[in-house]
């Protein structure tokens, strides 16, 4: 069922290796996960610690399963195809990513550091957004967008179920945030659309919809997006471009085609032995090619390119045109402080080290000390969702139960994944408990998945509505 063309384009690239490449196509696909270490616990250990790989070099026991590690990605591991990780309470709490293995290598070409100024221009879902927060632990500022809306909203649950703190998600064209964010980040990952060929073994609506037009116009596209990408990019930056397809109009192609109108840039060459990818040499020197003859993962191309150049003594960036943000003040956020005062233990949940407080009608965020303004921008997430400031009261929001370790909770209670009660929580129904009444935040395995309200020995759930499935 591939595309004549495909099949013989590919038969001149591949050569001898050309049946092994064919034969993938009738094997089993790899399945992987990330797991978060963003995620902690009330003993402050993290999911990725918990659940990761055990000493000694034993496969890793996670709370589903028995996993074995991805070579390539921090945290990454494959599970068993018997395995359903997707329909598991833990998987709500955001314990871990489901993300396809080779999908897991861009993220690492980046080289994230804590305090970095991060953008992922097409983001959706969220699988590079989530690892490259990780990579963040906490510090810094990431940007994640995504030009279609109903992806951009896909992107921005995905963002809160991870428990991520210092993100914004917005849902722009490359080339309208271009005009606002001139050399303002430090590293920008390029995920772009491409004619997935890559994933046609997951995907049998990428192999459909495929024709030597698509590639072209993909490129077309392509091109675009990388001029918006190199606008963003501080003087000394890294921009890691990426697919998921075999076209070398698209791969090799484009970073030419890029370099030829930017000789700024350099290719920062990848050593793709030492991250565990074997051989995995591009067409272009210094870029990455994951053949799924060659790994355990589907296709994907990957380049690293550094821009010349190093940064003036002082520099904070330039953000033209929309100012800074509007920030609340303290002494109009009681209902909120009183609610922290009874539920929260120190400092959490509050502006320190820069952060700040913003409002959109009566949702109240908490942003990252390094978010620029967003004003004429469309965001759907600027910062933490801390809560709804509703008359004399304050009602805390999912991300923030998920933003939380139990240690930071004045009153827990612990589900076990195993045991029917946390599924009857995520179908929304209370239950009996005894304690003292207020809000409390919900765990699974001694994970934050929700809140709960406590009053005449009956948990109110709290769960979203629009998060309940019947399990």
């Amino acid at each position: 069922m591939l595309p004549q063309a495909f099949l013989d384009r590919m038969n001149r690239m591949l050569g001898e290796e050309y049946g092994a490449f064919l034969d993938t196509f009738g094997e089993e696909r790899y399945q992987a996960l990330r797991l978060n270490s963003l995620k902690r616990n009330v003993e402050g250990k993290s999911a990725a610690e918990v659940y990761g790989l055990c000493s000694g070099g034993q496969e890793a026991q996670t709370c589903f399963a028995r996993l074995s590690p991805v070579p390539w990605a921090e945290n990454g591991y494959y599970y068993d195809s018997t395995d359903q990780p997707g329909k598991h309470p833990c998987h709500e709490a955001g314990i871990y990513y489901i993300q396809e293995p080779s999908a897991m290598a861009p993220a690492e070409l980046l080289g994230v550091q804590p305090g970095d100024r991060v953008l992922d221009l097409c983001a959706a879902p969220g699988g590079k957004s989530t690892q490259l927060a990780a990579k963040l632990k906490g510090e810094g500022f990431l940007l994640c967008n995504e030009i279609h809306p109903t992806r951009a909203k896909i992107l921005s649950e995905n963002v809160e179920r991870m428990g991520i703190q210092n993100a914004c998600v917005t849902n722009e064209s490359p080339a309208r945030l271009a005009e606002n964010f001139s050399g303002f980040f430090d590293k920008i990952l390029v995920d772009a659309p491409c004619s997935g060929e890559g994933m046609f073994r997951k995907n049998e609506a990428a192999c459909e919809e495929w024709s030597p037009e698509n590639v072209r116009l993909c490129a077309e596209r392509q091109d675009e997006i990388l001029e918006c990408a190199a606008k963003m990019l501080r003087p000394g930056g890294r921009l890691v471009y990426s697919t998921c397809t075999f076209a070398e109009e698209e791969d090799e192609g484009s970073i030419r085609r890029f370099l030829e109108r930017h000789p700024e840039f350099k290719v920062a060459a990848v050593d793709g032995a030492a991250m565990g990818l074997g051989d995995c040499e591009g067409n272009l020197a210094g870029t990455v090619r994951l053949w799924p003859h060659k790994i355990k993962g589907e296709g994907h191309f990957a380049a690293a390119l550094v821009k010349e150049g190093e940064l003036p003594e002082g520099w904070h960036g330039s953000v033209a045109g929309i100012g800074t943000e509007k920030t609340v003040p303290e002494k109009e956020l009681g209902e909120y402080f009183s609610f922290c005062r009874e539920n929260l233990k120190g400092t959490v949940g509050q502006a320190v080290d820069g952060a700040q407080y913003i409002r959109f009608g009566d949702n109240l965020y908490l942003a990252p000390k390094d978010m620029p303004g967003l004003k004429g921008l469309k965001v759907l997430r600027p910062g933490l969702h801390l809560g709804e400031i509703k008359k004399n009261r304050f009602e805390p929001s999912h991300a923030l139960a998920l933003a939380l370790s139990p240690g930071d909770a004045v009153h827990v209670w612990n589900l076990k994944s195993g045991e029917a009660a946390a599924a009857t929580y995520l179908n929304g129904q209370t239950f009996p408990a005894e304690g003292e009444k207020g809000w409390y935040l919900i765990c699974v395995d001694g994970f934050s998945l929700g809140w709960g309200k406590l009053a005449g020995g009956i948990m109110k759930n709290h769960y979203p509505k629009g998060l309940r499935v019947n399990r």
